[in-house]
């Protein structure tokens, strides 16, 4: 979609810290600097969310936000995960290409207690700093 930020990110029209990045599928960096290591997936391909979005494509996204997840856990210091995907505008999305938030997570890392859903208080560290820890490629 020619006018979609996320599809210029994916097509390298618009730069990203791209954090993981495979046929179908891309991982970066979120600028909002609402903690640190909050990044996208979404997919190359343009859908609005996962109600218009196939199975296969769907199923791509997912195995990336595993990936992903997985390295968080595995490689970076981090115990845990937060996922996040609205999908519609009632249920809050405002950027309408499909995306899931991964907010990586840590015991008392401020962001909520468990069961609770996290607040957001600020990045602490630069973008950067983080994309270069959490980078996989």
């Amino acid at each position: 979609m020619s006018d979609c930020v996320f599809c210029k990110i994916a097509s390298g029209e618009i730069p990203g810290l791209r954090v993981y990045e495979d046929e179908h599928t891309l991982a970066f960096m979120d600028i909002a600097g609402d903690v640190d290591g909050h990044m996208l997936v979404i997919p190359k391909a343009h859908y609005v969310s996962i109600l218009d979005c196939d199975p296969n494509t769907l199923s791509h996204v997912i195995r990336t936000v595993k990936k992903v997840s997985n390295h968080l856990v595995a490689n970076c210091g981090y115990e845990g995960i937060d996922l996040m995907c609205a999908n519609g505008e009632s249920a809050g999305q405002t950027m309408p290409h499909l995306h899931i938030h991964i907010i990586p997570r840590k015991t008392n890392d401020g962001l909520g207690d468990k069961g609770e859903w996290p607040s957001f208080p600020g990045a602490k560290r630069d973008i950067r700093e983080v994309y270069e820890q959490l980078k996989m490629m």
